[in-house]
């Protein structure tokens, strides 16, 4: 998901993992998308032995997953789509159009910590 911090065009990513089963958040990384924040998320799951990853299209998620856990589906994203949704909805700070923001990637990861395991 695509956020920004302290003005528009200073834009920061939104990387995260959820178990399919129960849609509890695993893990998730801000910044900017590069190989390195998705590479966080994807140790976590390496370290927890998923079975599966399902993945939107972007070109860096070849050279950073093995081959037998790649998934590419039309369907398979949607819980994620629709959590994207509801983060938006409820946290006024990663809306589109607001004029409530934040003002460094720390205070947005630590509002994020507390609304997914707080």
């Amino acid at each position: 998901m695509c956020t920004y911090i302290r003005h528009k065009r200073n834009f920061s990513w939104i990387v995260l993992a959820f178990e399919r089963e129960t849609k509890k958040v695993v893990t998730f990384s801000v910044g900017k998308r590069t190989n390195k924040t998705l590479s966080f998320v994807l140790n976590t799951l390496k370290l927890s032995v998923a079975k599966k990853i399902f993945k939107d299209r972007l070109k860096n998620y070849r050279y950073l997953i093995e081959e037998k856990f790649h998934s590419i589906k039309r369907f398979a994203t949607n819980h994620v789509e629709r959590l994207n949704l509801t983060l938006r909805t409820h946290l006024k700070r990663l809306n589109r159009r607001t004029i409530c923001f934040s003002r460094s990637s720390i205070i947005l990861t630590a509002v994020l910590k507390i609304y997914f395991w707080g």
